[in-house]
């Protein structure tokens, strides 16, 4: 069986298929490929739970290609079923790399992925993932920032902690706290290390950012559009699909070690089922709230998608 690609060289743990599985199946809904380029990389963007790699496995076994994550939250790998990876047949089916290849409490970040993804680009690839900043990054390029201490990030961890967002705010620059979006806690914590480490705001290492990896001309970029009554329903089917394949028990593994400030527990769903666990409410309210959670990501996605993918391709999910 082929194991998913990596830098750690790790195996993807097994994942039983269910109904949602329909990106090992040739014929998916998406229609004609003619019109995709067989020869140059194809990148796939859409929101959560919208048919991506169900594409991406016919345009890879159409054209031999190596199916390339660009999922932030794939990468880890406590994460299979939550996150929807591919599953072992997938994998077997066709070859995968930078899925579950990431330790729980390791760093992973937008550069991290971009390093990773540089060698790969000498195969022909089809790149594919919900997550708008590794593409931005990839086809606009990416700041060459230094690495950010690890005494920073954890008195970043403190204060979102004690004071909240707000008061991570207060601490950015005014150019970059005007740019950057306040509802992504993450994306703020970032810009405050950023801060704090280098003394230079993050848009100012943004905009000094240095030439792409794949310029956009180079390549078959496609986002996928879907009708949001039909992404809601399936949003809904997939998450208890996900819990009735194990994504509980993931959650259960993980929870002797559960780190809320890391990257990997922004899982959608993890919080949520987590919550269960500790009954603090049952596991219908859980899965509730997780389908929720999921629908208003999808809901972001979308936005950012039209606002920062212009140029991109629209293709209607099936």
């Amino acid at each position: 069986m082929t194991a998913t690609v990596g830098p750690s060289g790790a195996a993807a743990s097994p994942r039983t298929p269910g109904v949602f599985e329909e990106k090992s199946k040739v014929g998916s809904g998406f229609g004609n490929l003619a019109g995709i380029s067989r020869e140059a990389p194809v990148l796939i963007a859409g929101p959560t739970a919208a048919g991506k790699s169900a594409l991406a496995m016919e345009i890879a076994a159409r054209d031999g290609r190596l199916i390339v994550n660009a999922d932030a939250l794939q990468v880890f790998a406590p994460w299979r079923v939550l996150t929807a990876r591919p599953s072992v047949a997938d994998e077997a089916a066709l070859p995968h790399a930078l899925y579950g290849h990431v330790a729980a409490d390791a760093d992973y970040s937008v550069g991290h992925w971009l390093r990773e993804v540089a060698p790969l680009l000498a195969r022909p690839v089809v790149i594919v993932g919900g997550t708008g900043l590794n593409f931005r990054a990839l086809t606009e390029g990416l700041a060459d920032i230094p690495p950010v201490p690890a005494e920073v990030r954890a008195a970043g961890d403190r204060l979102r902690a004690a004071e909240g967002i707000a008061a991570l705010l207060a601490g950015l620059d005014p150019a970059t706290a005007a740019a950057i979006d306040r509802q992504n806690g993450a994306r703020v914590q970032r810009a405050w290390e950023v801060q704090q480490a280098t003394g230079r705001g993050l848009l100012e290492w943004q905009q000094a950012t240095g030439a792409p990896l794949l310029p956009l001309a180079g390549a078959e970029p496609i986002v996928l559009d879907a009708d949001v009554g039909w992404l809601n329903d399936r949003i809904a089917r997939r998450f208890r699909q996900m819990v009735a394949e194990g994504a509980l028990e993931e959650v259960r593994a993980a929870r002797p070690t559960w780190t809320p400030a890391r990257p990997y527990a922004r899982a959608i769903g993890a919080p949520e089922l987590l919550a269960h666990l500790e009954r603090r409410i049952t596991l219908d309210a859980a899965i509730e709230a997780a389908t929720i959670a999921s629908r208003q990501y999808a809901k972001r996605q979308r936005t950012w998608f039209r606002a920062r993918m212009a140029g991109w391709r629209r293709l209607a999910a099936p």
